[in-house]
C-alpha cells in the first residue's frame, strides 16, 4: 500500500496494484480500475516514486525469502505529514536488490 493524500488533508492508503492511471489536470486525480478517483495533493512524479518503491519492497522481500527461506517485511517509509518529528533518516528504504534471471 501506499499513503496519499486527499486535498482536505486526510492520509489513505492506495493499492497500487488497482491503480488504472494518474492524471495531473492540474490536481492529481488516480483512476482505480473500478472507476474508483481520488484527488490527492502529492504531484504525478510522486505517486510513480511511490508506486516503484513499493514494488522495489515487494521484490526485495521475495527475494530475501528465496535466498534465506525467511523474510522480514520491510518497514513502509512514514507520510511526512503522520509524524512530522521523524528525522529525515527514518523511513529511508534499503538499497536495491539487483535481480538475476531464473534458472530454468
Amino acid at each position: 500500500m501506499i499513503l496519499v493524500t486527499r486535498l482536505n488533508g486526510s492520509v489513505f492508503a492506495v493499492n497500487p496494484d488497482l491503480i488504472q492511471r494518474v492524471d495531473s489536470t492540474p490536481d492529481t486525480v488516480i483512476t482505480l480500475v473500478d472507476g474508483a478517483k481520488f484527488v490527492v495533493t502529492e504531484p504525478l512524479a510522486e505517486i510513480v516514486e511511490r508506486v516503484m518503491a513499493f514494488r522495489a519492497r515487494v521484490v526485495a522481500t521475495a527475494h530475501a525469502l528465496e535466498e534465506t527461506g525467511t523474510a522480514d517485511v520491510l518497514e513502509l517509509p512514514t507520510h511526512p505529514t503522520t509524524n512530522p518529528t521523524t528525522s529525515a533518516t527514518d523511513g529511508e528504504l534499503p538499497a536495491p536488490t539487483p535481480l538475476h534471471r531464473r534458472r530454468p
